[in-house]
Parts: C-alpha cells; structure tokens; sequence
C-alpha cells in the first residue's frame, strides 16, 4: 500500500535515476492492456468494444497508451475525452499520437467532450447494448482535488448506468485516494487496475467500492521508493496567501558558548533559508553579539554567564511557548551545567525538538524515547554514544555494520539498515545519521540520501542540517519528512557548492544555495 503523495514523489524520484516519467506512463498503459485483455477473455464469450473515458492528467495518459495496445490486439476502441487541454505533457504526448493516427488504419474513434450536453449525446450514454463492452475509467485516479466538476459527475453517473464493464485505472474517479471515503459520487469499478503498489484509498475502501483488485509492476526499481530525490519536495508546505508574520514557522535556538558563536548562526541562517518566519536564538553572552551581527534576522536574546545553565531555565520556556520547535545543542560546548540544562528541556519541552552537535552528547536516551515529533542528527561516532546501551543490550556487533569511521558499510546495505532499524526501534524519534550516504530512519521508515560530497566535511554544514531540519518541523512536516527534505536539500546545495566553487566553500555559502534551492523547486 502506498500513499498518492509518496507515489508521486517515487515517480520523480524515478527520473533522478535515469528512468523517465514517460518510460513509466508507457508501461502503465501497456500494463493496463493486457490486464482488459485477460478480464475480456475470462468474462466475455466474443469480442467486445472498449470506450476509454479520460481526463487531463496521468491518468489518461495511461489510457491513451492502453488504447494504442488495444488497438493492436484488434479491439475497437473509443475514447471519451473530457479535457480537449490535455495537462500532463506526457499524457499530452500520447494523446497526440493518436490524434496523429489519420488516415486511421485501426479502429479508433476519439471523442472530445467540451461539456455536460456532449457527454449526454453519446453513443455511450443513449444506448443499452453496451453489456459487451468494456469501459475504462482513466478519468481521474489520484488527482481528484476537491467538488467534482458537472462534466465529471456527468460522466461518473453514466459510466455507473451503463450495462458495460467497469475497469478503473489507480483509483475510481471520485474515491478519494488518501482515505477511500466519497465525498459526492464515484464510479462503481468491477476492477480497479493498481500500478506499482495500491494505493492507500483503494486499500482502505475495500472490494464493494472499488471491485477486484489488480496490481502491475510497471518496473519502478525498489531504490526509488528508497533513495530521496527532488520528489520529496513535494512534502514542503505550501504557504497561504492570506498567511502573516509567524504562521510559517517559529523557532528557537538553544546554543552557542564562550568558544563557540558560529554554529548557531550558521543553524539560524539555514532556518531562514528554509522559509521560517520567525528564528529565536538564545545565547550566552560572549557568544549573543557575534550572532546579532551576523544577521539583523535573528532575534538574539542574551542570558549572562559564559554557558547555558539551569540558570537560565524559565527565561528559556518563555521562549519555547512562543515557537513552534526547538533546537538544542549547535555550539554549546560540553559543561556540566549545560548538559544538566538540556537534560531537563529535553523533559520539559513538549514542542517538535531537534538535537543536534554537543547536545548529543549530553542528553539521556530514556528522556527522550517516547517523543515523536523528535529528530536527532548524529554521525556515526555519535550514533554509537548515544546509543550505546541499546546496541549492547540488542546484541549487536557494531563493528560489524561499519566500514569505517565515515559510515556504515554499504556493501551490505540491506543487513545494516535492519541492524540499524532495531536501534531505531527503541525511541519513537527520527535519526539522521550523517554519512558519506545519510541514513535517515525512523522505527518504521528508512529513507537514504546520495546528495552532498566530501567538500562537505568543512565546519558549520552540519549545523545548517540540524537549523533546516527545525525550519522545516516548525513548518508543520513530520520529523521523518522534515528530516528527509532537509538532509536532501542541505546536501543538493553542497553539491551546488562543489559545482560554482570547487572545494573552497563553506557553510554559508551552502546556506545561501539552500535559498535558491527553496525558490527553484517552484
């Protein structure tokens, strides 16, 4: 089962490794064919016609490509298209190849549907000797995107009062395809045909609404599901026009010491990057009027001493109640009264948190199990610290799935992510575990992310994960989708780094290629 959103997302994803969305539409539809050509086989005695009916998007696209294969086992065929504008450029370049069939040769007819007065002139809707007919309903699939429109329902309501066989493509048109629930009228599939895996809705609504079920691989290789790509920047919010000042994130950073002030400003300027409105930082003197000057952005609020402290502990949780995630840890350095103040945030803070740098190295594991809305960001040195009683007390040998001190061990990718899947297991948080390939992973999901290169090793690049991953949770993501686009993102703009300026960038110049990045995915 797999939602319309991660579909999507693994079908771009696809074109990162070289596997075009065309590629795949033509293996969907090729896919679709064979399956009306085993059904027409099993249910009917001779043959029979097929009226595809479609709409603008993939989902007709798919049908287009099913009508040139059908056409070639000898079946008439006729199409019902109820967007002449075709969206979907590689839907609209099978569409065209049919429109380029003239003189037809086969036995096609293409009808455009300009309105509810055309779908009623029909052959389809003003006959009853369509019993030996095969109807497709590559209408809308997973676009359906709020009141159907008449022309649609139109077509719904006669492809449901027809006599013919009923082949839904992904989803019938008018189920929704996130919770299987109806909000108006759907068509009534005898089978709904499934590319690469069902869809949540079709699953979840069962075999009364959506008939038999019919999955077909159409060669989506498992990597794609599992690597990140440009896809999964369909997981960022979009923002309300109506929207104002604070409603697109709040944050707050919790960092910065005598020695250290660079690493919370590199956090906060990568939080700002991602598109947070409002970034909070909270610092020890010595280190405030660095971070003040780096950026007139930040709101700097100053606490006395050369660390933080419990000291500082209520003036903290003011701060905390205004923002919507918190982030501990970026230069924070390792004093005894600053792991006792971490300790107790990591407790008291029921807010989205991100621990990142020094903190990892001062919060208890058990105080933090149970939260969710939680992303840790370590290397693998780190990694083996925090986790270290888990990994004993599983058994694990953690030499075993390591390589070296760069990461684990990539020629045995499928045993360590398990291995690393049973630590993970433990807490209900998200763990970015930062390598040559990150590995980001929850006790359910595992995602791994190929962006960024060994130019990455320079100071700050880290920080900037760890501020972009609290941009984007204070946005709303989940941890694990804020994890995923954030470790993507900050490595894509390494490697946008790499490319301008060889091995001599640093951190801010990666944060202000996470900018362009962010107004490029549009």
């Amino acid at each position: 089962m797999i939602s319309p959103l991660d579909m999507k997302i693994t079908d771009i994803n696809c074109e990162c490794l070289g596997l075009s969305r065309l590629c795949l539409m033509e293996s969907a539809g090729k896919s679709l064919a064979e399956e009306i050509g085993k059904i027409a086989v099993y249910t009917f005695s001779k043959p029979v016609k097929v009226a595809i009916f479609t709409g603008s998007g993939g989902n007709g696209g798919d049908g287009f490509v099913a009508a040139r294969y059908l056409l070639n086992r000898g079946y008439e065929v006729d199409i019902y298209n109820l967007s002449p504008k075709v969206k979907d450029k590689n839907a609209k370049i099978n569409y065209d190849v049919l429109l380029n069939l003239e003189p037809r040769l086969s036995h096609l007819n293409i009808h455009t549907l300009d309105s509810v007065e055309d779908i009623e002139n029909t052959q389809i809707a003003t006959s009853d000797s369509f019993s030996e007919f095969i109807i497709i309903d590559a209408i809308l699939g997973t676009g359906i995107k709020g009141k159907l429109k008449p022309k649609v329902r139109r077509a719904i309501e006669i492809i449901n009062e027809s006599n013919g066989l009923t082949i839904s493509v992904d989803v019938p048109s008018g189920l929704n395809p996130d919770n299987g629930e109806i909000a108006d009228i759907a068509v009534k599939a005898e089978y709904t045909v499934s590319f690469h895996k069902i869809k949540k809705g079709v699953e979840l609504a069962g075999e009364d609404l959506v008939g038999g079920s019919v999955i077909c691989d159409i060669g989506i290789p498992v990597e794609a599901e599992y690597f990140t790509g440009i896809g999964d920047l369909l997981r960022l919010k979009n923002r309300s026009k109506s929207s104002h000042k604070g409603n697109n994130g709040k944050l707050l950073i919790i960092g910065g010491s005598e020695d250290y002030s660079g690493a919370p400003t590199i956090s906060g300027l990568s939080a700002i990057a991602g598109g947070a409105d409002l970034v909070y930082i909270v610092a020890p003197k010595p280190a405030s009027l660095p971070i003040k000057l780096a950026s007139p952005d930040f709101i700097v609020r100053e606490v006395e001493g050369d660390c933080l402290s419990l000291d500082h502990l209520d003036f903290i949780m003011d701060l905390v109640d205004k923002v919507d995630a918190v982030l501990i840890g970026p230069g924070a350095g390792r004093d005894e009264k600053t792991s006792k103040l971490f300790n107790t945030l990591a407790v008291k803070i029921k807010k989205p948190l991100v621990i990142d740098a020094d903190a990892l190295k001062e919060v208890d594991i058990n105080l933090i199990k149970n939260k969710e809305d939680l992303i840790l960001t370590p290397h693998l040195f780190e990694f083996k610290t925090f986790f270290n009683k888990i990994i004993a007390d599983l058994g694990i040998d953690f030499n075993k799935i390591t390589k070296s001190s760069e990461g684990y061990d990539f020629e045995k990718i499928d045993e360590n992510i398990t291995a690393f899947q049973r630590i993970a297991r433990e807490i209900k948080g998200t763990i970015v575990l930062k390598g040559q390939y990150d590995l980001i992973i929850n006790s359910k999901r595992f995602k791994i992310n190929k962006t960024g290169n060994p130019g990455m090793t320079v100071g700050g690049t880290g920080d900037a994960l760890a501020g972009l991953s609290t941009s984007l949770i204070s946005q709303g993501l989940n941890a694990f989708d804020s994890a995923v686009v954030a470790t993507y993102l900050n490595g894509r703009a390494g490697d946008v780094a790499y490319n301008k300026q060889g091995y001599g960038f640093s951190a801010t110049d990666l944060v202000s290629y996470i900018s362009l990045l962010m107004v490029s995915r549009d």
